[in-house]
C-alpha cells in the first residue's frame, strides 16, 4: 500500500522503489517524523486518516517547498498509548478501503463528491433482479411502481403474513425481518437495534464507518464500538437476506428519484434540526454560518425547515447528492417514516448552513 512515494510492506514505512530496490527509512527519518507527529498531535492539527491494528500510522497534511499540498505517511511505534489517537473525539479511520460501489470510500464521503456527485448503482444488484427493473419501467407512476417493488419485495422474500405463517407440525416460526421493521425502529430511535443493522448497511456496503451510535466511536475494538457490532449482527433483526433487501430498497429509491420525484437534479436541498453537535464532527467553520461537517454514516434529514425544527433550535441546511438517499417518506405508501417529510440520508463530509430558529 503506497501513500505518496512512501509505502507500507510488513509494517514497515519504505520509500518508494528507486533503480528497481527499495530502501527503508533512516532511523533518524522516522525519529524526525515521530517528533513532528507529536508537535502536530499537542497543537491539534493531525487528523487521523488511517490505522492498523497494532502500530498507529497516521496521514498528516503539509505542504511542500512549492506550496502543494501533500500528505506524508508518518510512524508512531514508539509513542505512548494516548498519542496514538491525537484527537479522541475523531475515528481513527474515516471507513473501509473497499465498498460495492467500485470508487474510492474517501471519495463517497468527501465534499468532492458531494459537490460534483455521479451516479451510483450497488453491483451486481440490478442484473441479478432485472424482472423487477422491467416492472418499473412499464410502471404508469410512482403508485405503480410502489406497488410493483412491494409485490416483489413480498413474494422474493416472504414477507407477506400468509407466506409467514406455519402448520404446528413444522416446528416454530422463525421471524423474517424486513425493511419495514427497520424503517419503523428507526422512527422510534435511529440508535435503535434496528438503527444499527440500517448502519451497518451503510458501513458494508458504502465503506463508511459510524461515527455514533448510543455514544461516540471513537476507535475500533473499543466498548462502543462492540456493542454496535452485536447489535447489527444480532439475528433478531439481522436475517432474511436483510442486506440484500436494504440493496433493493437504496436502488429502488435511487430509480424512483431518476423517474419521478427528482428528474433532471443531483441535489436536493434538506433539513435536521439539532440540539448539540454530540453527533457531528465540525471539522471546519467557514464563517459566521458555514461549517464543514463530518455526519454519521446514516442520517434523518427533512425535506420541511418546520418539521426539522421540531428536533432541535439550530438547523442544519444541507444540499444532499441524490446518490446518498437511501429512502424517502413519499416512496412507498406503507412505512414508518410518515409525518416529517423524512429522508435517510447517507453521511459523510457535508458543508453545511447552521442557523436558529
Amino acid at each position: 500500500r503506497e501513500f505518496h512515494g512512501v509505502s507500507l510492506w510488513r509494517g514497515r514505512l519504505w520509500r518508494s522503489a528507486q533503480a528497481g530496490h527499495e530502501t527503508s527509512l533512516s532511523e533518524a527519518e522516522i525519529q524526525r517524523q515521530t517528533y513532528l507527529c507529536v508537535g502536530l498531535s499537542k497543537s491539534g492539527r493531525t487528523v487521523c486518516s488511517f490505522c492498523s491494528f497494532g502500530p498507529c500510522f497516521r496521514t498528516l497534511e503539509k505542504y511542500d517547498t512549492q506550496n502543494a499540498r501533500v500528505s506524508e505517511l508518518l510512524t508512531m511505534t514508539d509513542l505512548r498509548p494516548e498519542f496514538c489517537c491525537a484527537d479522541r473525539r475523531r475515528p481513527n479511520r474515516f471507513g473501509h478501503s473497499t465498498n460495492l460501489f467500485g470508487v474510492p470510500t474517501g471519495w463517497l464521503g468527501s465534499l468532492g463528491f458531494n459537490d460534483e456527485p455521479v451516479a451510483l448503482h450497488l453491483t451486481g444488484v440490478r442484473s441479478t433482479s432485472n424482472s423487477l427493473f422491467r416492472m418499473l419501467e412499464e410502471s404508469d407512476g410512482p403508485e405503480d411502481a410502489a406497488l410493483a417493488f412491494e409485490t416483489y419485495m413480498v413474494a422474493l422474500y416472504g414477507l407477506d403474513p400468509e407466506q409467514r405463517s406455519r402448520r404446528v407440525e413444522e416446528g416454530p416460526r422463525r421471524y423474517r425481518s424486513s425493511y419495514y421493521r427497520l424503517l419503523r425502529g428507526w422512527g422510534y430511535d435511529s440508535n435503535s437495534p434496528e438503527g444499527a443493522v440500517l448502519k451497518g448497511w451503510v458501513e458494508s456496503r458504502f465503506g463508511l464507518f459510524p461515527t455514533f451510535h448510543k455514544e461516540a466511536l471513537n476507535t475500533l475494538l473499543d466498548e462502543p464500538w462492540m456493542a454496535y457490532v452485536c447489535e447489527k449482527m444480532s439475528s433478531r433483526f439481522h436475517n432474511n437476506a436483510i442486506l440484500s433487501q436494504l440493496d433493493l430498497l437504496y436502488e429502488f429509491a435511487q430509480w424512483s428519484l431518476s423517474h419521478y420525484f427528482a428528474v433532471g437534479q443531483r441535489h436536493l436541498t434538506l433539513y435536521r434540526g439539532v440540539n448539540d453537535f454530540k453527533e457531528h464532527q465540525v471539522i471546519e467553520r467557514l464563517d459566521r454560518r458555514t461549517v464543514v461537517m463530518r455526519l454519521n454514516n446514516l442520517m434523518s434529514f427533512s425535506s420541511d425547515r418546520d418539521a426539522a425544527g421540531c428536533f432541535g433550535d439550530t438547523i442544519l441546511t444541507a444540499d444532499v447528492p441524490l446518490a446518498k438517499i437511501l429512502f424517502f417518506n413519499t416512496l412507498l405508501p406503507r412505512h414508518g417514516l410518515k409525518g416529517e417529510g423524512e429522508f435517510l440520508v447517507i453521511g459523510g463530509t457535508y458543508r453545511v448552513q447552521a442557523t436558529y430558529l
